[in-house]
């Protein structure tokens, strides 16, 4: 799996900017190891530190665009149907819905720091058909830090990015806990709010 997966990112890497993107918009491989590739590329002086935060969210927000369009139109039983092709399973869609539904749309942003949700999030987004504009923008800002943690870890790890799952730990789990925290209150003001309506 991992001669796998160097061959697919070794072709990416002779694309530049665009294979970063194609990289993250395919999810052949999770985002984390084709952006701490692009860490290595920059730490190899291939592309620059900004070109590939670039190509990252652009790759990253597409990928979110591309599964909010299938739930949009599709809805859940052609995803549980065909979800699978995509590396999403019926588990991640009643995680991802359970969470859309209890803390409502500001979850779009912060579920992206939270695995298993962080890429079905965009499902029920689309099945409650959410404004597109307001759904990119929650995207956008939750791809652009991801983005950079990933590839700042995969220029300090250099030619061991493929190490990027066991160096992320410590920073991915804070995150996470942080993420959790902050859709907490968002659900506390958001109920708040409509107590004192």
């Amino acid at each position: 799996m991992q001669d796998f997966i160097h061959t697919i990112l070794l072709s990416l890497a002779s694309l530049g900017y665009i294979g970063v993107a194609l990289g993250l918009m395919i999810e052949v491989i999770p985002s984390e190891i084709v952006l701490a590739y692009a860490g290595f590329l920059v730490a190899q002086g291939e592309i620059s530190l900004l070109g590939a935060v670039i190509a990252g969210t652009i790759g990253g927000t597409i990928a979110q665009l591309f599964i909010y369009w299938i739930g949009y139109y599709g809805g859940r039983p052609f995803l549980e149907k065909y979800g699978k092709y995509i590396l999403i399973h019926k588990r991640h869609i009643d995680i991802a819905e359970h969470w859309f539904n209890r803390y409502g749309s500001g979850v779009i942003f912060t579920a992206r720091f939270i695995p298993v949700v962080r890429h079905a999030i965009s499902i029920p987004a689309g099945i409650a058909r959410m404004p597109i504009a307001k759904f990119t923008i929650y995207t956008v800002c939750a791809v652009i830090p991801w983005s950079i943690l990933f590839i700042y870890l995969g220029i300090q790890l250099g030619g061991n990015w493929n190490q990027i799952n066991q160096m992320a730990r410590p920073y991915v789990q804070p995150i996470m806990i942080a993420a959790v925290i902050v859709t907490l209150l968002y659900l506390m003001y958001s109920v708040w709010k409509k107590r004192g309506k």
